[in-house]
This record gives structure tokens, sequence and C-alpha cells, in this order.
């Protein structure tokens, strides 16, 4: 009996290849699998719950011709549905559905008790859009290590589906800013396309709606949602990873969005060819558009950062603390923020100007390894010592390689364990100006970051300077 519902359903399958595309064909019919034959009844085994929803409501003319030209006028289908995949021990799960092409009844809208949406055509005025409106282009601060985002979010804001960058995948570390870019991508669409249906989630929230969707057997209703939308940001797509029904889901609709001209934007911590636990076919679209990455902001950027930070908040904050935040603080943005907040907060709560003694005694709650002051003369001697160099050519003007590293790393140390500002530094090496010690102090960073011996050896340096300080 299974060698002939197998021979029938191959005999369906070349009815269907001709009147389905290619990529449904592969999609939706191959992974059927013919279970039993009786009489004029074929029963089939599919998927998943979604799988058969799909087919009920998209493929029942398909369906209905293949099996009358195989098992006659009167030929019909029931359907095996795998609701558990099982393991090595456990065998599948399945419910049976014995009325199959065109019997399911759509529903027509889902109770918001299983979601924070309404699931009914949208409005684009009246739309919970879920974005954060303070998150805009304007006080996105633009740096080296955003700059090719920041552009193409630009890009996209401006015609979005219609440029390249669709999918627009952005990844970094925490903190970095991704959520502000995209949600500004978000509000500058929704500002000046108010016909455009925007829609931000993490995938959390998204997770959540499909697995009560597909509880309530209202899946059609979910995806007929999401597929309402112009744009949809789904944020920290990485923890899909391993949700084999959930990237089923999105992989569709992310299909038949891209396919309509809708614009979809992700984040991730990674980009996708580091991503594990994703159907490969989902990674491969991720990859369609343009993955930019938000890197961790260097010295100017963080500085800026502050300001408008502060600015916002009507407070001026003196250069030098400023300076001394962006580099005693080099963890991420959250962090920095919360830093801002708190040193607002004692200013305000003590009644006190804030200054560079403010800082150092908030930042001592907040930051475990906070650096004790120490004189230029010992960083210098020390730094000299250690790298054996003259330590008059150190301070001086020589600029021979193995002088300059030195002297750059004594700077270095002078910005994390001095109260001096960036110009009084350069004074002491030579009469130095303030772009040289920045630029001093970038060089030391980017050659830690990219040489392993260099910064095992700042490391010990510091540990050194530690010890002696203490």
């Amino acid at each position: 009996m299974v060698a002939d519902c197998t021979t029938l359903w191959n005999d369906c399958l070349e009815v269907i290849r001709e009147s389905v595309g290619e990529e449904n064909y592969s999609t939706w019919f191959k992974p059927i699998v013919p279970v039993q034959v009786e009489g004029e009844v074929l029963t089939i085994q599919v998927p998943s719950q979604f799988f058969y929803e799909w087919l009920e409501d998209n493929y029942v003319p398909v369906l209905k011709k293949a099996l009358q030209k195989v098992l006659g006028p009167n030929g019909r289908l029931e359907y095996s549905v795998v609701v558990d995949s099982g393991n090595t021990n456990t065998p599948p799960v399945t419910v049976h559905y014995p009325n199959g092409m065109g019997s399911r009844k759509a529903v027509n809208s889902l109770d918001s008790e299983y979601s924070p949406f309404t699931y009914k055509a949208l409005n684009p005025q009246t739309v919970n859009s879920r974005l954060n409106p303070n998150y805009t282009f304007d006080n996105f601060v633009e740096g080296d290590c955003n700059r090719l985002a920041r552009s193409a979010g630009l890009a996209v804001a401006k015609k979005p589906g219609v440029t390249s960058f669709n999918p627009l995948m952005l990844y970094g570390g925490v903190g970095v800013g991704k959520t502000h870019l995209v949600q500004a991508i978000g509000n500058e669409i929704r500002n000046n396309m108010p016909d455009k249906i925007v829609l931000y989630v993490d995938q959390n929230d998204f997770t959540t709606q499909f697995l009560n969707a597909l509880q309530n057997h209202k899946l059609q209703d979910f995806q007929n949602f999401y597929l309402q939308v112009d744009l949809l940001i789904l944020d920290d797509v990485q923890f899909l990873a391993g949700r084999e029904k959930t990237q089923e889901m999105f992989f569709h609709i992310f299909n038949q969005l891209h396919q309509s001209g809708k614009q979809v934007i992700m984040t991730s911590d990674c980009p996708p060819r580091d991503m594990k636990g994703f159907q490969e076919r989902l990674l491969s679209r991720f990859k369609w558009g343009l993955t930019a990455d938000l890197q961790e902001p260097d010295f100017e950027t963080k500085l800026a950062i502050i300001h408008r930070k502060m600015q916002a908040d009507g407070i001026t904050i003196p250069t030098e603390v400023a300076e001394y935040l962006a580099y005693s603080v080099d963890t991420n943005l959250r962090d920095m923020e919360g830093v801002l907040n708190s040193l607002i907060f004692h200013a305000t709560l003590l009644k006190k100007e804030i200054d560079l003694d403010l800082a150092k005694e908030v930042l001592k709650n907040i930051i475990k390894e906070i650096q004790a002051d120490v004189s230029v003369d010992f960083i210098q001697k020390t730094v000299s010592e250690y790298f054996k160099v003259d330590l008059d050519s150190m301070k001086g003007k020589v600029k021979k390689r193995e002088i300059v590293i030195p002297r750059q790393v004594a700077m270095y140390f002078c910005k994390r364990y001095t109260q001096l500002t960036l110009a009084l530094i350069g004074e002491n090496f030579g009469g130095r100006d303030h772009s040289t010690v920045i630029h001093a102090l970038e060089s030391v960073e980017d050659m830690m970051k990219t040489d392993a011996n260099f910064k095992s050896s700042v490391e010990e340096l510091g540990k050194k300077l530690k010890l002696r300080m203490n």
C-alpha cells in the first residue's frame, strides 16, 4: 500500500510541478510524504501546522487538479500534520485532518490577549509602530565607527524598499547604537511618508506572538498582519537561532515582503556568516542586501556623544571631565549613559558643579577599577625603564619608532592615571599639542586591538604602575 500511495503522489507531483514555480514546488511540495491511499482518499504528511494551513489557503486549486487527474473526479485529500518532530527515542506526534482542499475556515482576527497587536487591516495613521520618538538621525552621533551604517540607514529612510540595501542588516556589540539607528530610520519614514506602515519589533515579541498564534490556530492572521507592513524592523534576530518553526514563519514573511518591494531591517550581534542555528536558506536571504557593522566608538566620537547627551539635558560639561569619562568608561555606550545620568543626579542632589572631582567620585561607585592619581614624571620614568629607552629622548622631539611607541604609551597612561587635560599632557612631552596626544591615544588603542604582544606589554605595564601606585 505504501508503494501505491507513493506512486500516486509522485503522479500528483508531476501535475503540480507544471502549475507552480520551481521555488514554490521545492518549498511546499517536496517536503510532503505520502502516508496511505484508501479508495479515492490520499493521505499525506506535512511537517507543520503552518505548512498545512499554507497549502489549504494557497494551493487548493492546484491540489484539486492533481488529485482529480490521478484519482478521478471524486479524489480527496487528507492531512497528517506533524506537531512535534520527536527525537531518536520518541517518534513524531501528528494530528489528523480528515477534510482537506478548502475546508479549513479562515480566522479573521486574533484576540488581544494573545498579542499586543490587533490582527486586522492596519491604518498607517493609527498603527502602533512601537518606535521611540527620541531616536532620530539628528541625535545619532556619527563617527568612523558607524559611518557606513548611518549612511545606509539614511538611504533606506529616503527610499524604503527601493535601494539595493534590502534587507539592511546592522550588527555590532552591546550598546553601540544599533537600536537607535534602526528606530531613527523608522521615525524618519513615518514623518516623511505618513502612508507607510512602519513596525519595530524585537525577536522576543515576534516569537511570543508566533507561538500564541500557533497554539490558537491563527497563524494565517499572524502572517497577514505582518504582510501589511511597509517597513519591518526586527531587532536582535540572532535569538531566532534554533527556533525552527519561528524561522520558517519569518522566512515566508521575509520572502513576501521582499517580493512586494517592502523594506526589511534587522539587527544582530554578529554578521550572518557567523550565525549558528539558522536555516541556510534564511541566512542566504540575510545576505541579499547590505550588511554593515557598528563598532565601539573612538575617543572623539565618545566626546561628541557625551557633549550631545549633556546638552540635551541643558548641562554644559567641562572639557576635562568629558575627556576623563571618555577614557575611563571603556565598556559601551549604555554604561556611559548610566554614568552621565548618575553624574547629573549627584550634581543636582549635592547642589555641586560638575567637575573632575565629582566625576571621579561618581565613577568609584560604578566602575570597579578606578584609577588613582600619579604624577606624569612617575609614569614617564616607569615606561622608559620598561621599554629600556632614554627618558629625555622619550619626553623630547625624537621621532624614531623605538622612541615614539613608548612615548605614546606614556601619554596613554597619563590620560588614564592623571587629571591633566590632553593639552597639559602634550606640554609634558616636548610641547606637543592636543591633537598629537589624541593621535597617540588612538594609536595605542589600535595597536592593542591588532597586536596581541603589544597589548600584553601594555597590560603588564599597567599592572606594574598599579602596584607601584598602591
